[in-house]
């Protein structure tokens, strides 16, 4: 193969950006050879390409190598099988899917299909700062984690917002709020970047800012294994909002935070410092240190880039889509531990709480207001 032939279902906004740069040449040796949405209207932006009356015709039509899926997030997984079941490399948005289980559904069909590139549009991953931060991490060089506080509250949206899809917000349409929409990349890099944790105690806001059923603010406080502990804090009512992750190691504390790396370094160990000092009140010295990040984001375009590269090259994939069960799985435990009120501990059971989503969804009696009515049919893409 010497050029990927790619097609992209969900032509809403996510993947009318994507489609644009496909066709402005900025990702070498792919090539825009299809797409389909059940909004016909959405389809006239490209005309020269060619369009399916179903997903199912695209994968038997040979015009494809491969898929980006950038759906609402239930369709994540019924899509992304298809495409694996027909011999179709694919490429989805995140979430991978919306609850535990689907996602086991989803690696289950790639897993039978191995040959198969199965990537996820994990972007930030690109992002130079997280990268150093969780270089540094599994070098030692913080040495022993303690604690870890990422507050992520830029993730501001209207009430107009929200109106503009009926699947938006909704259990049915959507499976959640910030943490199915907008904190998939922040959740996926604190497990990229430490692990899973053990146990999960979260607050959920449903309704809090927003005229929606779903959470828009959360709460959450993890414990792993080790005795690490960590806060996450999210919402999308706060404005202007923070973005600032924190990280305490014997080593010192690690911070990013207004496109800075900074790290306050013990020139001993604390925890040593405190065994061996023979004053009550000392703490160690500290250097100042703020760590050079090399290189920009290359976002979007870079996991296209990667996944092309994946399938022509071999390249190792940035954003292997099976570990998008691990962020997913993050979100569903801060959703059931609210819902019970209660410590969730992990690995969570898919079953239980897709069962205890499905009853959100048949309880739901929101009526939402919705300015857009072309959307309810919860088949457009998003931009998130």
């Amino acid at each position: 193969m010497k050029k990927v032939r790619l097609g992209i279902i969900g032509m809403g906004n996510m993947g009318t950006a994507h489609a644009k740069s496909l066709q402005d040449g900025k990702v070498p040796g792919c090539e825009l050879a299809g797409v389909f949405d059940v909004d016909k209207a959405s389809l006239a932006r490209f005309p020269d390409i060619k369009s399916y009356g179903d997903t199912g015709e695209m994968f038997r039509s040979g015009d494809v190598d491969a898929v980006l899926v950038a759906t609402p997030h239930y369709s994540h997984t019924t899509i992304g099988i298809e495409a694996l079941e027909n011999g179709i490399h694919l490429l989805v948005e995140k979430p991978i899917s919306v609850h535990k289980a689907d996602c086991e559904r989803l690696i289950a069909a790639h897993e039978k299909n191995p040959n198969l590139v199965f990537a996820a549009m994990f972007n930030q991953r690109t992002e130079p700062y997280y990268k150093k931060v969780r270089e540094l991490v599994k070098n030692g060089e913080l040495g022993r984690i303690w604690r870890i506080n990422w507050i992520i509250t830029t993730w501001f949206r209207t009430e107009t917002y929200y109106a503009s899809g009926g699947w938006r917000a909704t259990w049915k349409g959507e499976g959640g709020g910030v943490l199915l929409n907008q904190c998939p990349h922040q959740l996926d890099l604190f497990q990229w970047i430490f692990g899973m944790p053990a146990k999960v105690r979260s607050f959920c806001g449903f309704r809090k800012f927003h005229d929606i059923e779903v959470e828009d603010d959360v709460t959450a406080y993890m414990e792993y294994a080790d005795g690490a502990t960590a806060i996450f804090i999210t919402n999308t009512g706060e404005a202007p909002g923070t973005n600032r992750l924190e990280v305490v190691g014997e080593q010192g504390r690690l911070v990013v935070e207004d496109q800075q790396l900074n790290f306050l370094r013990n020139e001993v160990p604390m925890s040593e410092f405190s065994r061996t000092s023979d004053q009550a009140f000392a703490r160690p010295d500290v250097w100042e240190v703020s760590i050079p990040v090399k290189g920009t984001a290359g976002k979007h375009v870079e996991i296209l880039r990667n996944f092309t590269d994946a399938i022509l090259h071999g390249k190792e994939l940035i954003a292997p889509a099976a570990e998008g069960i691990h962020s997913v799985e993050l979100a569903n435990a801060m959703l059931y531990s609210a819902f019970r009120d209660a410590t969730v501990e992990l690995p969570l059971d898919g079953a239980a709480y897709e069962e205890a989503l499905n009853q959100k969804i048949q309880g739901s009696t929101h009526q939402k207001k919705v300015v857009r009515k072309s959307d309810e049919d919860f088949t457009k893409s998003f931009d998130a």
